[in-house]
Order: structure tokens, then C-alpha cells, then sequence
């Protein structure tokens, strides 16, 4: 996302340069330096790019609702919710529109619904959000509905630090730390439940070499090339056949390329599907992401300029009146 936009890939490559000469010359004295207007204008910029990236998600499930569904489909806003006082969790659904769907982010969506409710003491919490899209009448596959989410995390900062060090990179060439590969990456997620097993695997090889008719990506917004023209399988890894896990997770999963992105593709069986949304609570979800944080952790006590970058991104991104992270030989400086 960041290489479509000029200011953002600017602002990038000034942060990562900088970060070269740190670690080239870690004994002589740098300074970073800042506007305010430029650290404005990069906050609305990524989080619009974010936006985008959403949409390109939003109108591959639109096209696949069309090549799967056969009839009209029903979109709605699912929220998971937990109240802060007793820990009971809930679940709120709101109807969309496809203009709807694209004016914000699929988080913004959540917590647009989630302030909506009063609780008896005290607030509730954003456990997990994300887009359904739901067929109107059965269909030769047994489809029940399909499921978007977004699993990449909000906080902007991170993201940048990641992109700017390769984190990933840094993950996969370090024995200890690649077992932890998985909780790094961002991916786009579409989930399709089916009836049963038994429509797993037909359905999977039908979209291995289903082509998106030219008409409909034209008329979805989407470009007419050969990007976007079939889903390119990277790999696939069928979970049905080693059992669930205790969440009640099994599924067919792949990982496509479509439009220059990378998606996670979903096909599970409607008893799994089910189990596991009994499983999803707080605890669950927020354990994916302190691990996460645990990769991110370790990294900084291998490379200390990464954790620097982490708290000077939130800083300049959340607080920058607020006092300034320090690191050796490093000076930043912020103007109007």
C-alpha cells in the first residue's frame, strides 16, 4: 500500500534511510527531523491507503458472491462485543449497503456500532469485527454465507516499523524466532462456510480455475487485467484432515495472489464454523496478539534502533506533544 503513495512512500524511505545510517554509524550523532503538517498528512494517508486496501478485499468477495452465490446476497456488520464489567460477551449486526461498505474501515465500522449500546456498568470492549455476506436462496455449493476480516492490527506505528526493518525477513532467518513467523504477518481474510465436508474440497477446485468475467470486475470498480482475472494459488494446507483444534477450527485454508495482493482463503464446514465462534472470546484473541508482541519484543532486544522506531512512530503517530523517545546519538527535532 505504502508504494502508491508518494508522500507515504517518501516518509518511508526518509525513516528507513535514516535507519540505515544509524545502524552504519551507530557512534556518530543523527537527527530526525519532522513537521507537523508532514506527520498530519502521513496519519490521513496511511490510514486512507488502509481504507483502499480494505476495498480491494470488499470487491474480490463481491465477485466471488456473484460467480458462487447464484442470487442476491444480504450484507451486514457483525461485532463481537464484551462488557468490561462482568465479561459476558456479545453480538451486534447491522445491514450495509455497498456504499456503505467503502466510506470506512471495517474497524471504524465496529466501533461505530459498538458505541451505540449502553451497558448497566460500565463500557464494552471490540473483541473482533468483520464484513458477512449472506446468499439469498441455496446454491450448488452449499454455501451458508462468506465471511471477510481484516487481520491486520490498528496501530499505525507498528505496521511502519515492520515494513521499515523487514521484520518478517528478520523472523525467517532467526532459528528461534521463525516458529513465531505467523503471528507477524497482515493478511486479508475471506471465510466460505459450507454445509459440509463433503463441499469442501469441489468447492476449493472450482475457484482454483473459476475466471471473473471481464463485465462483472468492470462493473465492480475492479481493473480489467490479468491480475485480476482468476485467483493464483500459492499454497494450501487442508485442516480437515489433521483435526480441529480445541477453538473448533478446521478448515481448507490457501493463500492466493489476486490484484497484486495476497489473500487468505477459508472454505469450513458449518458444525466447525460454529464451534468456533463459541470459542471466540477476549482471552482467545488477545493472545494472538500478545504473542505478536512478544515477536515484536524480542526482535527489539536483538536490534535496540527497532524498538527506538516503535516508540518514536507512536509517539510522532499518538503524541507528539508529548515527551520524545531517545536512543544514542539520536536527536529528533519537530517543527511547524
Amino acid at each position: 500500500m505504502v508504494l502508491h503513495d508518494p508522500k507515504l512512500n517518501r516518509f518511508v524511505a526518509y525513516l528507513g534511510e535514516m535507519r540505515r545510517e544509524m545502524q552504519e554509524r551507530p557512534d556518530e550523532a543523527h537527527v530526525l527531523r519532522f513537521s507537523r503538517a508532514e506527520i498530519e498528512q502521513v496519519r490521513a494517508r496511511f490510514a486512507e491507503n488502509i481504507r483502499r486496501g480494505e476495498e480491494r478485499l470488499h470487491r474480490l468477495c463481491h465477485l466471488l458472491g456473484q460467480a458462487l452465490f447464484e442470487s442476491d446476497y444480504d450484507m451486514q456488520s457483525v461485532v463481537i462485543g464484551e462488557a468490561q464489567a462482568s465479561g459476558e460477551r456479545f453480538t451486534l449486526t447491522q445491514p450495509l449497503t455497498q456504499s456503505e461498505l467503502y466510506l470506512e474501515t471495517d474497524l471504524s465500522l465496529g466501533n461505530r456500532l459498538l458505541k451505540r449500546i449502553r451497558l448497566d456498568g460500565g463500557a464494552a470492549q471490540l473483541v473482533a469485527n468483520f464484513i458477512e455476506y449472506q446468499p439469498h436462496q441455496t446454491n450448488r455449493w452449499e454455501i451458508h454465507k462468506m465471511i471477510s476480516r481484516i487481520k491486520a492490527e490498528e496501530e499505525l506505528w507498528n505496521k511502519v516499523v515492520d515494513e521499515i526493518f523487514d521484520l518478517d525477513g528478520i523472523v525467517q532467518r532467526d532459528k528461534q524466532l521463525r516458529p513465531l513467523s505467523r503471528f507477524v504477518k497482515d493478511v486479508f481474510g475471506i471465510k466460505i462456510v459450507v454445509s459440509s465436508p463433503a463441499e469442501v474440497l469441489p468447492l476449493h477446485q472450482a475457484l482454483v480455475v473459476h475466471e471473473f468475467d471481464r463485465d462483472d470486475r468492470a462493473a465492480t470498480d475492479v481493473i480489467v487485467d490479468g491480475s485480476t482475472a482468476r485467483l493464483t494459488l500459492i499454497e494450501t494446507k487442508n485442516y480437515l484432515d489433521r483435526g480441529s483444534k480445541r477453538s473448533g477450527w478446521a478448515a481448507m485454508k490457501s493463500v492466493v495472489a489476486w490484484w497484486d495482493k495476497v489473500f487468505e482463503i477459508q472454505i469450513q464446514p458449518l458444525g466447525n464454523y460454529f464451534r468456533e465462534r463459541e470459542f471466540l472470546t477476549r482471552e482467545s484473541h488477545t493472545g494472538f496478539k500478545l504473542r505478536r508482541e512478544e515477536v515484536r519484543s524480542r526482535v527489539g532486544e536483538i536490534v535496540p534502533l527497532f524498538g527506538f522506531y516503535q516508540k518514536l512512530l507512536q509517539w510522532l503517530f499518538m503524541s507528539a506533544d508529548g515527551a520524545e523517545p531517545t536512543h544514542p546519538n539520536v536527536e529528533i527535532h519537530v517543527g511547524d
